[in-house]
């Protein structure tokens, strides 16, 4: 026989049943708070990744506020075209990932400090969002700005050296392009156009980080309403589309004289830019993988074909970038300057490897399998000069 509770067993029994219930009333309590919490603030980002949903018109949070640092964003495309995602600061692309389908998803890492930006929402002509970072403590301890070197100040220099001159180069041949449009002569323009193009894409790394000018100079007609009978589809490409795929001048002499005033607009910017070794880092890593995400699987010349010359000249600029800054990565940042030249290297031989002779083929040649190994190479180049990036901000603290 079970034995009967003394008299003060029943009252602390009935304590802790009463315990109990306030324990899971206070659980359910917390439980809905938090859920309220949440619905309420939805649009916020997550501690570890950032989700932003691309729409037809919007973006979904069109305003966000995120910490000082380095942020993860995961963007997914519920659009029914294929969009670019951009962060912008003013005029300049922080960072951004291209070509990214319908109903597919892409991430991208960006290391923001506090101030205002901008963020693309899918057709270029749609409203941008906005974004504030918000400073930390360790934004406010790090300052404005990473100190320079003195062992880059020459390197830094030789590099503004070369952008002049490229620059000049393309204000003098997208000139020159005008006045071919201008004679009449397709065959003649096309030359005029393949010459123009290479010095751009040979500075591209820096000049494409001018989102304005960028949106003039080389738009793709996939990221416009109309596409190519959009009246903002301008520049290169509706040059190129002229010329290679309508094989035709007709109503080019515009196109042709703003792209030369664009050229000489962004001569004068790249005069004006303040450069560091950080940022070469990042711009080229931010070229890179703009070719290795939205151009190699579809293309970016769609009428000419001529996406391996672009590629090479490319690396070009971005072999400029890492040669002058290789001597002073000395100590700690050597292995990752002895990286980034492998990865270069690696880029080279696998375009050379398409050459017949001195001349690329048409892009349209090359088959699914080997856009993926160049994919996989300007991926590999442009996480090294991020790697590289990371190891002179260390050496400059």
């Amino acid at each position: 026989m079970t034995p009967a509770p003394s008299s003060s067993a029943a009252p602390r029994q009935k304590l802790m049943r009463l315990a109990l219930g306030g324990a899971v009333f206070l659980t359910i309590l917390s439980g809905g708070l938090f859920y309220a919490a949440t619905v309420q603030h939805g649009a916020q980002p997550t501690a570890d990744v950032v989700k932003v949903e691309v729409g037809d018109r919007a973006c979904n949070p069109n305003h966000l506020s995120v910490p000082a640092g380095r942020q993860t964003f995961e963007i997914f495309n519920a659009s029914s075209r294929p969009i670019e995602w951009e962060i912008l600061q003013g005029v300049m692309v922080v960072e951004e990932r291209e070509n990214i389908a319908p109903g597919f998803r892409q991430t991208l890492t960006a290391t923001l400090a506090p101030g205002e930006y901008r963020m693309t929402c899918g057709l270029l002509s749609n409203p941008p969002g906005n974004m504030v970072v918000t400073p930390t403590a360790a934004s406010d301890a790090s300052g404005d700005a990473v100190p320079l070197l003195k062992a880059f100040i020459g390197p830094l220099s030789e590099y503004k050296v070369y952008v002049t001159l490229q620059a000049s180069a393309f204000e003098r041949k997208a000139a020159a392009l005008a006045e071919a449009v201008a004679s009449g002569n397709l065959n003649k323009a096309r030359d005029a156009f393949q010459a123009t193009r290479l010095p751009y894409k040979q500075i591209e790394a820096i000049g494409g980080r001018f989102a304005d000018l960028q949106s003039r100079l080389d738009v793709a007609a996939l990221y416009l309403e109309k596409h190519e009978q959009d009246p903002a589809f301008t520049g290169f490409h509706r040059i190129e589309y002229g010329l290679y795929e309508q094989n035709s001048l007709e109503g080019l002499q515009d196109v042709a004289r703003h792209l030369s005033e664009d050229a000489a607009a962004l001569k004068q910017r790249l005069r004006e830019a303040k450069l560091s070794p950080d940022y070469l880092a990042s711009s080229a890593s931010l070229l890179a993988r703009r070719i290795a995400d939205g151009r190699v699987d579809t293309g970016e010349d769609l009428y000419a074909h001529s996406d391996l010359v672009d590629f090479a000249a490319n690396l070009i600029g971005m072999q400029k970038m890492a040669a002058l800054l290789a001597p002073a990565m000395t100590g700690d940042a050597l292995p990752a300057a002895q990286q980034l030249q492998a990865r270069i290297e690696a880029v080279s031989a696998l375009l050379d490897s398409f050459k017949a002779g001195d001349a690329y083929p048409d892009y349209a040649s090359i088959k699914a399998d080997e856009r993926a190994r160049i994919k996989s190479a300007f991926h590999d180049l442009a996480n090294a000069f991020e790697a590289a990036g990371d190891a002179l901000r260390r050496v400059a603290a």
